[in-house]
């Protein structure tokens, strides 16, 4: 059965707060590991008012102290924007609290726009073309091996899974030099999933993994009816737009008829953007999970959505379950 698991941007809602957003973290972790999902990851942004995981391993912990089995990970790390030292401290922290549950996937771009990113970083003069030799630092505080003259505490000896994760070829070639995991951004920026995930396959040599292990993410809003899903829908649809129009906002509610009344060139922006998604019914959801995981032969779907009402967010997380669970159905029955 193709794995399936659930990436959270840990929204906050328009006239919610932060400390909500948080505490549906853990309630949607808790919610996705009752229904099969085999990881949840959060992703570090910055800068951004609708997003509350910026401090991602700080979610993790919180995450992980409200879970008991399913993994818990960074989709990503935005690597150039901290010391390798840091990470490794962090995650090993992660380690020894949640011992076998620990993902750390690591990204090149700044998850912010560069004014944020100067101030994360207080200098751009930090090359993102250097994040293989990022990696490899990373990869030796956790080995203990030496190489640094520095020993991690915490860090020396955790065993966090290290992944890849990009939206262009770059992140592929890095995934297989480095012989990890790879995952795919395809729910945001979809234009180079097939190639990169051709190029990773193609390049890849044994190092973590014997062989190439990929996973692409793909949006998901699924509700009782095609007509309460295409609402549902709507909340990421139009933060979307604004954030793409460069008026980022947090997550609004619903808008009937959204989609419909938007002009051609933003009506564009989310054709485009949002390509990599099913909207409907279980039955929708499973044809276009379907469709998507043939063309990609991907390892695992990592599953993502926004939705402004928490309880319909967390119907879409077990309809979407069920949609993976029927597409083995034919198979077993074999």
């Amino acid at each position: 059965m193709t794995r399936y698991s659930l990436l959270d941007l840990v929204p906050v809602v328009e006239g919610g707060t932060v400390g909500q957003a948080l505490a549906d973290a853990a309630d949607l972790a808790r919610h996705a590991e009752a229904h099969g999902y085999h990881r949840y990851w959060a992703a570090e942004h910055h800068g951004m008012r609708g997003i509350a995981s910026a401090a991602t391993a700080v979610v993790l912990a919180h995450v992980g102290a409200a879970t008991s089995r399913i993994r818990i990970g960074a989709g990503g790390i935005m690597l150039p924007n901290h010391a390798p030292l840091v990470i490794a401290e962090q995650f090993g922290t992660l380690d020894a609290l949640f011992p076998g549950r620990v993902d750390l996937g690591l990204g090149r771009a700044p998850g912010s726009d560069q004014r944020v990113a100067q101030a994360l970083r207080r200098t751009l003069h930090s090359d993102p073309n250097g994040f293989p030799q990022d990696v490899a630092e990373l990869q030796s505080y956790f080995a203990d091996d030496g190489r640094t003259g520095i020993v991690a505490t915490p860090g020396a000896g955790a065993r966090p899974a290290l992944w890849i994760l990009g939206s262009s070829l770059f992140g592929a070639q890095v995934a297989a030099l480095f012989g990890l995991p790879f995952a795919f951004a395809s729910h945001f920026a979809p234009d180079a999933l097939d190639q990169a995930l051709a190029v990773y396959r193609r390049e890849f040599r044994p190092g973590a993994l014997q062989r190439p292990y990929a996973v692409a993410a793909f949006n998901v809003f699924a509700a009782a009816t095609r007509e309460e899903a295409e609402l549902l829908a709507s909340s990421q649809q139009q933060a979307f737009v604004a954030l793409r129009t460069g008026n980022p906002r947090q997550l609004p509610p619903p808008v009937p008829g959204y989609r419909a009344s938007l002009p051609a060139s933003h009506a564009a922006i989310l054709d485009h953007t949002l390509r990599c998604s099913a909207v409907g019914t279980r039955a929708d959801i499973a044809t276009g999970l379907a469709a998507f995981i043939a063309r990609t032969g991907i390892d695992e779907a990592m599953l993502t959505g926004s939705i402004f009402d928490h309880a319909a967010r967390k119907r879409s997380i077990a309809i979407a379950a069920d949609a993976m669970a029927s597409l083995e159905a034919p198979a077993q029955a074999a």
